[in-house]
């Protein structure tokens, strides 16, 4: 598998609070971001799917 690298500018809020997130389930801040990255990402294709699904049987 080929890796890059995502490099983020953030304020210093904003760090502290996914700092705060990611030491409530005991992992780094680049664990949390990737595995919430993740997750919203299946969030929206299941979305999109769940849609065209209802659109294809007429559902509203």
């Amino acid at each position: 598998m080929a890796t890059s690298v995502l490099s983020l500018r953030m304020d210093r809020e904003l760090l502290e609070r996914l700092r705060r997130h990611a030491a409530r389930r005991g992992m780094s801040v680049q664990d949390y971001v990737v595995r919430t990255l993740i997750r919203s990402d299946f969030d929206e294709r299941f979305q999109a799917a769940v849609e065209e699904t209802e659109r294809f049987y007429g559902v509203t």
